[in-house]
């Protein structure tokens, strides 16, 4: 690999220290108590009323994954965050995954950008290759492809996002000759990006190489796989020069069930871990706790088991919480979501900010990204000439021309070329 691209905001404080929030997988599961099986229509608006009572609860983050096949219904979550984002004031509105892979880098430089616009910058994403192996055919792809495919379409991304004009020629699209990803990035500021990855080194060395973010999911495997995974990336960030290993950006996701009597949780969640489509019918959910951070019990329980969470993986930026899967009805997830915002995240706040050291970055925001490429002068603000597509000849597609932006990409991969 050449020389890494220079890091800028993501490596800068923030707003707040950390970031707390949920995560949804957009499953749709036979409640096991009731037998009910949620409509889709009931799940889409079931989700709504989930993320809006997130932020009401004091939580910062909401994010949704990305699925094309059933018994999930996220398979448009750009659609759904800006629902959201238009009924919500705070909340930072992230993906869970977007699938790099399947999805044309024109059309997430585009849809991202779009939802930036439409939320005052309340947005990020987690890039990641999916779990789920047909949707791979279903968009003209080979999964066998499916490292490649990451690299090179997230190259092309941050072309997209980081250069007005872009010629470019790859092996898995068409070529690019002059052309425009629309809208520019909000204030010139493109999303920040986290690489989701539960198995694969070559996603934490992509984070580490782009400077971007690294997010751990963090549910379903001991803590010592991921701390292999986040240690590598912590090394190579420092490797391609965006700081210390300390200063990488890491996120972490996380499960937990409540009650105010511990043995009341065990019991009300039981069935729901017994039959879930993801984990169900395995180990015990005695074991599956011992052995995953899922945890099961009093608020002060997952207070301690989440605190604890940097003597395993070191200071980190973001902790999602899985709350609203495996048929868990929305009454349930919504008293879920008051526990963990009126009990647990207030003390975790407090007690991932003791000791912790000043040039540990704060979790990334638009406008800390926003300060940390402009102070406080103006930002971008886009404004066309009447190109109608032809870049090559008309001298430009906008009336001011931007600072070049850090060239990066072709050299993570050898496919992609300029």
């Amino acid at each position: 690999m050449s020389e890494s691209p220079v890091t800028t905001a993501s490596t800068l404080p923030g707003e707040g220290q950390m970031q707390f929030g949920i995560f949804s997988v957009s499953d749709i599961t036979t409640d096991p108590t009731t037998g009910h099986t949620p409509s889709e229509a009931e799940r889409i608006r079931d989700i709504v009323t989930i993320a809006k009572h997130a932020e009401e609860v004091g939580l910062d983050v909401f994010a949704i994954g990305e699925h094309h096949n059933a018994p999930f219904f996220s398979s448009s979550p750009t659609t759904t965050l800006a629902y959201i984002g238009a009924q919500t004031e705070k909340l930072i509105l992230s993906t869970a995954t977007t699938l790099i892979t399947t999805n044309d880098p024109v059309k997430i430089a585009e849809d991202y950008s779009m939802l930036q616009h439409l939320t005052n910058g309340r947005v990020d994403l987690v890039m990641g290759r999916g779990n789920t192996g047909p949707v791979y055919p279903w968009f003209g792809q080979d999964i066998r492809q499916g490292l490649p495919l990451a690299i090179e379409n997230y190259a092309l991304l941050r072309q997209l996002w980081d250069e007005d004009v872009v010629d470019w020629e790859g092996k898995f699209r068409g070529p690019l000759q002059g052309f425009t990803s629309t809208p520019r990035p909000l204030d010139g500021v493109s999303p920040f990006v986290w690489h989701g990855s539960i198995r694969t080194p070559e996603i934490a060395e992509q984070a580490a190489y782009y400077g971007d973010g690294f997010f751990a999911n963090n549910i379903f495997w001991p803590k010592e796989h991921y701390q292999r995974l986040i240690q590598l990336y912590r090394q190579r960030f420092a490797h391609y020069g965006h700081g210390t290993p300390e200063q990488a950006i890491v996120g972490l996701g996380g499960q937990a069930f409540m009650a105010k009597n511990s043995q009341d949780a065990v019991t009300a969640f039981r069935p729901y871990f017994d039959n879930a489509p993801v984990y169900g019918h395995g180990p015990s959910m005695e074991d599956f706790t011992e052995m995953t951070p899922l945890t099961v019990g009093s608020p002060q329980q997952v207070i301690d088991r989440y605190a604890a969470m940097r003597d395993h993986y070191g200071d980190y930026q973001r902790q999602l919480f899985l709350m609203d899967h495996a048929g868990l009805p929305l009454k349930t997830v919504l008293e879920q979501l008051d526990l963990l915002g009126g009990e647990v995240v207030p003390v975790l706040r407090k007690e991932l900010a003791k000791n912790r050291p000043a040039e540990v970055p704060d979790a990334p925001t638009h406008a800390a990204r926003v300060k940390a490429v402009y102070g406080d002068g103006p930002t971008r603000q886009a404004r066309p000439n009447a190109a109608g597509g032809n870049n090559l000849t008309v001298g430009g597609p906008y009336q001011d021309t931007p600072a070049a932006a850090p060239k990066a990409g072709s050299a993570f991969g050898a496919a992609a070329t300029r």
